[in-house]
Parts: structure tokens; C-alpha cells; sequence
């Protein structure tokens, strides 16, 4: 507790730094709105414009909902595949659990054309439901696989493979479809955070919470596996089982954002550095909540760029995360090989 008091002025920093973001994501779009209009509609106050309570209600609190979920659950995920990989470069998808996502639509998609059945994909239960069965075919795979492997590497090699089998599966079926499907198929794959009703994220709140709480129990097995496995080991962490807890919630998580959002690059890969620069501790006690935080504040900050304010456009969410992305990747690339140097 006394290592969370000193870091206590920068979290209220982050906290506020939350709260400004959120309200500009709010407030900018095709229609803009006040703060203030937005705190009254907020606490329910009866003389509101009706027209910017139903914007606020009904699309972009969801939306913003939405973001934060996903941004911070992505930077967690992030974070537990570069401590467990010990590579700054592991990130959520690099375990095939996006593409098998990714597969699971396309499979919908042209299976639903054939059948007849179009107006199902109105539904976006349909998405979600396909999005999950794909994603949670490949994290059993990947799960059974690495209860009998000793070796991390492997399964980090093995994730790679299971995401180029799945994307050439992809292409296959690209191949047979027609150009609408192809152009539904490719609008869900640009990401989207918007068009969820409170029901769809009151069940992916719900999951979320459940998925993340356990981390809580892994923090010092995730500091000792910072010096390595066999560093882990002596201090009495069984690598086998908590290998397959970081592999398991980092699947759930990273299959939950797919499904909702569809795939979003960078951000697991992005948020943790950027954390550990700003904090300059690799203390997981910390990084954790702090990671959720800047997950939820650069899906946030992408959202609001991605709008367009006073347009009424919408940019791909994933061509906004990877502006942000790309520069770090290049960045730590660089960084690596001054440091051997």
C-alpha cells in the first residue's frame, strides 16, 4: 500500500486526465454539444435540448462505454503478453485469438448469403456470437497445446501460426464471396465501438469484470516472471498454472474485444510502454490500474478523432489506433538496437 501512496498524485493526474477526455469524447462529433449540456442531461435535468439528450443517451455514452471496456482491457492484455513473453513487441492479437475472431465472421457472413437468411446480419448478436466461437476455438486450441509445452517461445510461435492458417482461411473464403459480403466483411474488420445497446454492454461489462478481478491474484507472480521463469520458480510460482491463467484471461479479454469491437490494433501494444515510461516502474501493483486507465483514455482519445467534429463522417477506429500505434512500434524497434549498441 505504501508503493500505491507514492504514485497516489500521479493517479489523480491520470484520473483527471480520464474525466476531460471522457467529456471531450461527449461533446465533439457531428453535433457539438456543451459540457454543461452534457452534465444536465447526465443528471436528468428536464430542460435539456431533447434532441442532444437522445445523441448523448442513446449513442454516445454506449459508445464511450464501449471504448473504455475495450481500450483498457486491450492494454491489459498487453501488458500480460509482454511480461509473459518477456518481449516489448507481444501484444493481445499475437496469439491468433483476433484472427480466429476475424474467421468466425467470415464464416457467418458467406454462410448466411448462401442460406438465404441476409437479414440476420442486421443482428449484432450475430456478429458477437460468431466473433466469440472463433475467437474461443483458438484459445481452447492454444490452451490444450500449451499444457503440454515447457517452452513459452512455443506457444508465442504457435499463436502466429494459428493467425496466419486462420487469415488464409480468410482469404480462401474472400475468394468465394460476393462483393457485398466482401464489403461487410471488411466494415466490420475497420473496428467500430458504436451501435451497442445498454443490454449487449451491461453482458460485456459483466465479463469484463470477471476476466480482470483474477489478475489481481497474478501480481507477484507477473513481477517475478520479470527476471525470468527460472528467477519465478525459485521464488515458489508454478509456471505451468500461471502460464495458463495469463493465457486464459488474456484470451477471454482479447476474444470479448473482438467480438464487441471487431479488431483493434496497437493499443495492447502501445499502453504499456507508454505506462512505463510515464511511471518509470516495471511494479505490476502499479501498472495495472494505471494501464486500464491509459487504455481507456487512448480508445477515448482515437474515438474523438475518429468522429470528425462538426462532420458527418466517421473514420475506421483501427486507422486511428494505428497512427497512434506505429510511431511506438518504431520507436521501440529503434530503442532496442541503441541499447545493444
Amino acid at each position: 500500500m505504501n508503493i500505491l501512496n507514492s504514485y497516489k498524485t500521479l493517479f489523480v493526474i491520470l484520473s483527471l486526465l480520464f474525466l476531460v477526455i471522457l467529456g471531450l469524447n461527449l461533446s465533439f462529433g457531428s453535433v457539438h454539444i456543451p459540457f454543461l449540456d452534457i452534465v444536465s442531461i447526465l443528471f436528468k435535468n428536464s430542460n435539456t435540448n431533447e434532441n442532444w439528450h437522445l445523441i448523448i443517451t442513446e449513442y454516445r455514452i454506449p459508445k464511450a462505454i464501449t471504448a473504455i471496456l475495450g481500450g483498457s482491457a486491450l492494454a491489459v492484455s498487453g501488458l500480460l503478453m509482454q511480461t509473459l513473453f518477456r518481449n516489448p513487441l507481444a501484444d493481445p492479437y499475437i496469439l491468433g485469438i483476433s484472427s480466429g475472431a476475424s474467421l468466425g465472421i467470415a464464416v457467418l457472413i458467406l454462410l448466411i448469403s448462401f442460406g438465404g437468411f441476409t437479414g440476420l446480419l442486421i443482428s449484432n448478436w450475430s456478429f458477437v456470437l460468431a466473433a466469440s466461437v472463433g475467437s474461443f476455438v483458438v484459445m481452447l486450441l492454444i490452451l490444450t497445446l500449451a499444457s503440454n509445452l515447457k517452452n513459452t517461445m512455443s506457444i508465442l510461435i504457435i499463436g502466429l501460426m494459428f493467425g496466419s492458417f486462420a487469415s488464409a482461411f480468410i482469404n480462401v473464403l474472400a475468394y468465394f464471396s460476393s462483393a457485398e459480403q466482401l464489403q461487410q466483411y471488411i466494415a466490420w474488420s475497420f473496428g467500430s465501438l458504436g451501435n451497442h445497446s445498454y443490454t449487449e454492454l451491461l453482458i460485456y461489462g459483466a465479463v469484463y469484470v470477471i476476466t480482470i478481478i483474477p489478475i489481481l491474484w497474478l501480481i507477484k507472480p507477473l513481477n517475478s516472471l520479470l527476471l525470468g521463469e527460472n528467477y519465478a520458480q525459485s521464488l515458489g510460482v508454478n509456471i505451468k498454472k500461471t502460464r495458463f491463467y495469463l493465457l486464459l484471461i488474456t484470451s477471454l479479454l482479447t476474444g470479448l474485444v473482438t467480438a464487441f469491437s471487431g479488431p483493434i490494433a496497437f493499443v495492447g501494444l502501445a499502453v504499456p510502454h507508454l505506462t512505463k515510461l510515464f511511471l518509470k516502474t516495471s511494479n505490476h501493483l502499479i501498472l495495472l490500474p494505471a494501464v486500464l486507465i491509459n487504455g481507456a483514455i487512448l480508445l477515448l482519445i482515437s474515438d474523438t478523432i475518429a468522429q470528425l467534429p462538426h462532420s458527418e463522417f466517421t473514420l475506421p477506429i483501427n486507422a486511428i489506433t494505428s497512427i497512434f500505434g506505429a510511431p511506438v512500434v518504431i520507436w521501440l524497434i529503434i530503442r532496442r538496437k541503441k541499447i545493444r549498441l
